[in-house]
């Protein structure tokens, strides 16, 4: 089946670069503020009881979004805090995103919970810790656990959420990648990681075709954050990563890093994002920093 010429509305016409869409461009209505509000919109996030996910938690918290936290581990201050601190709806659940009947199960009681989902964001992922691939410590149950985190888990949530999407004629999904999805990181040699991330960016990209008669499908990809997950990296080491990022020059606490990275799913979960194309942020004279791709949906899809 085709779709004829007038369908298709065209996003922007850069030059050389001309983008359209099977469906017609959306209608923004309110103040450029406004737009970035989440109000008593229902957030689902995974991983939010480490770094990142616990800063994402909190920014959609700050926008109005209630919270539905999805981690392996229970942190049993967070639900409290978040409520008391924004007034918002705050519920954790106890979930081994690798457990496709588990993640399934739980989406179904959070909407249940919470009554709707608008967006989701898989955020659980693990590290690479053996270093060099012929390293006796590189084994393919290493491999085998890096992917089915980062990868497998990634995949459970997005099939698993993209059905109550599909059901809902609407939706946002954003998936957590990394630079090292798109580049190789010098000086530590994880291959496992990069390789898995990489999937992530390459699946968000083949999502957004598949879901995008209903839902948003985005991806974002931090640079070097201090999440305490490189912990067992010796502290040499590690200086010479931050070396290359804007932290070596303006020390800050582990807490700011992470937090860096929510305007870059907050954004895209917004409605202002049902305009967006792909993007690219860098740091001038530095180390590529994160990139962030986004994918436009049906004006329904917000």
């Amino acid at each position: 089946m085709t779709v004829s010429e007038k369908q298709f509305t065209t996003i922007i016409k850069p030059e050389q670069d001309e983008a359209t869409v099977p469906f017609p461009a959306p209608k923004l209505t309110g103040t450029a503020a406004e737009r970035f509000l989440m109000t008593d919109k229902v957030t689902v996030i995974t991983g939010a009881a480490g770094s990142i996910g616990g800063a994402l938690a909190e920014a959609f918290a700050l926008a109005g979004s209630h919270v539905a936290i999805m981690d392996f581990k229970h942190n049993p201050t967070i639900d409290k805090t978040l409520h008391e601190k924004y007034g918002v709806k705050v519920k954790s659940y106890t979930v081994d995103v690798t457990n496709y009947g588990l993640v399934k199960e739980t989406v179904r009681q959070i909407e249940e919970d919470f009554g709707t989902i608008d967006t989701f964001i898989a955020n659980a992922g693990v590290v690479w810790t053996t270093g060099l691939i012929l390293n006796d410590a590189s084994t393919l149950d290493e491999w085998r656990r890096v992917f089915d985190v980062n990868v497998h888990g990634v995949f459970n949530c997005a099939k698993s959420v993209g059905e109550v999407f599909k059901r809902k004629g609407k939706g946002s999904l954003i998936m957590t990648a990394s630079m090292s999805g798109h580049i190789v990181n010098v000086p530590n040699y994880q291959t496992g990681y990069n390789a898995s991330k990489a999937a992530v960016v390459h699946m968000g990209k083949s999502l957004a075709v598949e879901f995008a008669g209903f839902a948003r499908v985005n991806t974002v990809s931090p640079g070097y954050t201090d999440t305490g997950l490189s912990d067992f990296v010796p502290t040499e080491q590690r200086a010479k990563w931050w070396g290359l990022t804007h932290w070596a020059e303006r020390p800050s606490p582990r807490s700011w890093s992470a937090r860096t990275c929510t305007w870059r799913a907050t954004w895209p979960a917004s409605p202002q994002a049902r305009i967006s194309r792909l993007m690219a942020a860098t740091v001038p004279s530095k180390l590529v920093m994160e990139w962030f791709e986004s994918y436009a949906g049906t004006d329904k899809a917000r």
